[in-house]
């Protein structure tokens, strides 16, 4: 493909959230409403289109514009005073709030519509957004990352929509886009590609005979991807949850090894530790998630840290998301009363220390100094610990930092410091990423400190003297959870 066309992309829709665009509270369709009466509610409101919502608040409905002219064209002035109930359209497409402006936009132009329901993490509906509203977007060939996984049929058309994120992050490096934003683009995608290689799996094995499944489940994305964070060195960090018993778990052990092997052919490689739905310890149904995660409350000793914790930074991506969502509350009340784990997390974090020698000087090996240990780690970790404490489900790093500061947990100067030192080490490994990509290397967390021009260094030293800030006011929320 040529990427010419990545390199000039207006990088609004990779900078901006479906929530900025939507119409809120959207227009929506009352209880016996005619034809007649929703074409003058539009005209009224001046929307082109109305949503309606089941008992749920989910929704269930839409009719636009052109519905109304389609049904007018069909049957004449008398379908005016029929119930808009049996003449809207069904089932509506929806994205959630929190997607990026390029997510939708990709939407709408795979399936050809120009109106989509928005949700809250829920699945409620909270908005409309509209193909008018996003006029002034310019929708180029770069959506094609977006467009491609949902329309990718195997691993390797997949790893073709995958494999264009350097130039999409570089393009947007370039365009001034925070790095911040710029790991969210990547993290969407990340997820999109998990959810639509479990889509993907649950497709091959009903045509090869192994039938639907047994019961709901979720594909849930963990890690860096959950929080919104990653950039151009991902895995696989994945689990699942399922209402089925465990006689059952042979299907979902099948799912988790079929989502994974086409993920890995995408370019997106087995996780090294084996945090994948593809093995027992990460596949469970409700209750047997529930009891593992009371046990890790209870008995996690160090070595299960290193992967119990990115647990809790799960997100759900495909099936039923409700179920995921409800694990996600569920874990998140058990950890805030469980004083001795949130102590134990506090004790690893200590460990993490910044790579400063003792006259400030930045320690490197081989030339080279490793951001996400001596820095990004400890400040997620960090952030972490103080959402679990406090029963704060949200997942993002810096989300959960001024949620801290919003309650007075942590001040709001100090949320701010901590939030400009994430932006400065993620920037800073991005960075080495592409040049290392450029250059053919592999891309890591680890950066060539030599290329840094001196500000950069100057800010690097700052951003880490911060993160070793945090450590303090990790304790001190502890202490006072404790009090």
């Amino acid at each position: 493909m040529d990427l010419q066309p990545l390199a000039a992309l207006d990088s609004f829709p990779y900078r901006h959230r479906v929530s900025e665009m939507m119409s809120s509270p959207p227009a929506t369709i009352k209880p016996g409403m005619t034809l007649g009466e929703a074409m003058h509610a539009m005209l009224a409101q001046r929307v082109s289109s109305l949503l309606a919502a089941d008992e749920a608040g989910r929704p269930s409905g839409i009719l636009t514009e052109r519905d109304v002219l389609r049904l007018i064209a069909r049957g004449g002035a008398a379908v005016l005073a029929e119930p808009v109930v049996h003449l809207m359209s069904h089932p509506v497409r929806a994205v959630a709030a929190d997607s990026f402006v390029y997510t939708a936009l990709a939407r709408m132009d795979r399936l050809g519509i120009r109106h989509l329901a928005v949700t809250d993490g829920t699945g409620h509906l909270i908005g409309a957004l509209s193909a008018r509203a996003l006029l002034k977007l310019r929708a180029n060939q770069a959506l094609v990352i977006g467009d491609g996984i949902a329309a990718a049929q195997d691993g390797k058309t997949l790893r073709a929509a995958v494999r264009e994120l350097p130039a999409l992050a570089q393009a947007l490096r370039d365009d001034g886009v925070s790095p911040v934003a710029i790991a969210g683009v990547i993290s969407g995608v990340m997820r999109d590609a998990t959810a639509h290689a479990t889509e993907l799996a649950e497709a091959a094995m009903l045509a090869d005979g192994k039938g639907a499944p047994p019961a709901p489940y979720a594909m849930l994305v963990l890690g860096s991807a959950g929080r919104g964070e990653s950039l151009l060195a991902p895995d696989q960090d994945n689990a699942l949850v399922h209402a089925a018993g465990e006689s059952d778990d042979g299907w979902y052990a099948d799912l988790g090894r079929r989502a994974s092997d086409l993920l890995d052919v995408a370019g997106i490689p087995y996780c090294k530790g084996k945090v994948m739905a593809s093995e027992p310890q990460w596949r469970r149904n409700r209750d047997g998630w529930r009891a593992q995660v009371g046990a890790w409350l209870r008995h996690s000793t160090p070595d299960d840290l290193l992967n119990v914790d990115i647990f809790f930074d799960f997100r759900p991506v495909q099936g039923d998301i409700d179920m995921g969502q409800k694990l996600r509350a569920d874990s998140i009340r058990m950890a805030r009363r469980a004083g001795p784990f949130l102590k134990l997390l506090s004790v690893r974090l200590d460990e993490l220390n910044a790579p400063l020698g003792m006259f400030g000087g930045i320690r490197t090996t081989g030339g080279r100094v490793d951001l996400k240990r001596g820095g990004l780690l400890p400040l997620v970790s960090g952030a972490r610990i103080m959402a679990l404490a406090r029963g704060f489900e949200g997942t993002g790093t810096i989300e959960r930092l001024k949620a801290a500061a919003a309650d007075g947990t942590l001040g709001s100067t100090d949320a701010d410091d901590l939030s400009e030192a994430y932006g400065i080490l993620l920037g800073l490994v991005l960075d080495q990423q592409l040049a290392d990509l450029a250059a053919g290397v592999e891309p890591s967390s680890r950066i060539a400190v030599k290329r840094l021009e001196l500000r950069q260094r100057s800010a690097l030293r700052r951003a880490l003297r911060t993160v070793e800030t945090l450590k303090l006011a990790v304790r001190d929320v502890l202490t006072a959870a404790r009090s």
